[in-house]
């Protein structure tokens, strides 16, 4: 792969209330990547499987394109705040599916996976929805926690369940304002 080739991205560290947040995004603003600190090297697994190995290059930066200000302002309570955040990355048409949808769920009002299923307009294919959810690499903004049991039950999350019950409670109190 020729340097030019090379997607050039930039990183950010965040402080939140729970915890360390990795922002990646490319030269553009969209945000490639967002992980918390302590699963760093499952946001690096997925950026190579997206854009290959040598495929990328990160290099630190604070605040880029204003984005750390928008995740500052989410976790300050302007849940929507992240709803302008443009994203970009690679995985499959399905997974991309399931992103984009993921994006439509409203803060506040989480849904099932068989909901998001029907949504996509594949009801049968509720565990493949799951692991797509589940192989999200940019958290918070297209937002998998949002994303429930059929019995409202929390389930997997990639930062932690307790993580997923801060987000929502932090979006659920929100929303409304």
């Amino acid at each position: 792969m020729a340097k030019a080739d090379i997607l050039q991205l930039s990183i950010d560290r965040v402080d939140t209330p729970v915890g360390e947040l990795l922002l990646v995004a490319d030269h553009d603003g969209n945000v490639r990547a967002i992980d918390w600190t302590d699963y760093e090297s499952r946001m690096f697994r997925l950026l190579r499987l997206h854009y290959g190995t040598n495929g990328f290059k990160l290099e630190p930066a604070y605040n880029p394109h204003g984005l750390r200000d928008v995740i500052t302002r989410y976790f300050a309570g302007d849940v929507a705040a992240i709803d302008a955040i443009t994203v970009q990355t690679g995985g499959t048409p399905f997974q991309r599916s399931v992103w984009h949808e993921l994006r439509k769920i409203p803060c506040g009002m989480p849904v099932s996976y068989g909901r998001l299923a029907e949504r996509i307009a594949r009801p049968a294919a509720v565990r493949a929805v799951g692991l797509a959810n589940g192989s999200n690499p940019i958290g918070i903004v297209v937002p998998c926690h949002r994303v429930i049991g059929s019995d409202g039950s929390l389930t997997g999350y990639g930062g932690g369940l307790e993580r997923k019950r801060w987000l929502l409670e932090h979006e659920r109190k929100y929303a409304s304002s």
